[in-house]
């Protein structure tokens, strides 16, 4: 996962407006289905697929040429588990000069495929090399402070650049011992400008997308880890998403 992905976080951006597209080809359509078959999923037990669609055959207009649909069982979990596989493609997209925007509120014309329930879309167009992030370090995040606590392992100050629902940045991780916990983080009255009631929907989304990151800077720095997922069925300021276990060896000594 680690090989074709990790790069292509300095690289990926949100295209709020596509400008400048050219034509998706037919053989590229069909990669991008055979990159959705080689994700991995957070929990493999949740029944996910992928359509794609012209962009008139949904709601989206961002001058996109297709969107990207994901249909899933609507198990404890699936929120996450769509945006660490939905995530997974939208760095594949990057790697072939496919531009790409998370867009939350759109509609497809089919709300269910194969008896799954539509969950996100994903705008999709054909862009130069040029029109990509050329310093991520530039992109607005919060301060590492805010969202780290303890060791960083040279990962953090990377993988707070993953993309987030209106930029929230829903995420705080402590880091202790041999342990990462990373949390869902909702701010008390903070929600952007997103319905109160779709902020926790969405921000469920972005922390699989967070998770992802996460593995991927692991990966890539050699860090082997042990994963415990917990279900995010509260409301809470602070709700425990997932746990790390990484070898003492890879932390500093006191």
């Amino acid at each position: 996962m680690d090989e074709l992905r990790y790069p292509m976080i300095f690289k990926r951006k949100s295209f709020h407006l596509f400008k400048e597209t050219g034509e998706i080809t037919p053989e590229e359509l069909d990669s991008i289905r055979e990159a959705f078959l080689a994700c991995k999923p957070l929990f493999p037990e949740i029944k996910v697929e992928m359509k794609i669609v012209p962009a008139e055959q949904t709601t989206c207009k961002r001058g996109q040429e297709y969107c990207i649909l994901f249909y899933s069982e609507k198990k404890e979990g699936y929120l996450p588990n769509t945006g660490y596989i939905g995530e997974q493609l939208d760095l594949f997209l990057a790697s072939r000069n496919i531009g790409s925007l998370w867009f939350g509120i759109g509609k497809p014309e089919e709300t269910q495929y194969n008896d799954l329930d539509f969950v996100i879309m994903i705008a999709i167009a054909k862009v130069a090399d040029d029109q990509f992030r050329k310093d991520m370090f530039k992109s607005k995040r919060k301060p590492l402070a805010e969202i780290w606590a303890g060791e960083p392992l040279n990962i953090a100050n990377i993988v707070r650049f993953a993309p987030s629902a209106c930029n929230t940045q829903p995420w705080m991780v402590e880091s202790h011992d041999g342990k990462l916990k990373v949390y869902r983080y909702k701010k008390p009255g903070k929600r952007g400008i997103m319905p109160a009631e779709k902020v926790a929907h969405y921000n469920r989304i972005d922390m699989g997308i967070f998770l992802l990151f996460l593995e991927l800077c692991m990966e890539h720095e050699g860090l082997s880890f042990r994963r415990t997922l917990f279900h995010d069925t509260g409301d809470e300021e602070k709700t425990l998403i997932a746990a790390y276990t990484i070898p003492l060896v890879f932390f500093p000594v006191r």
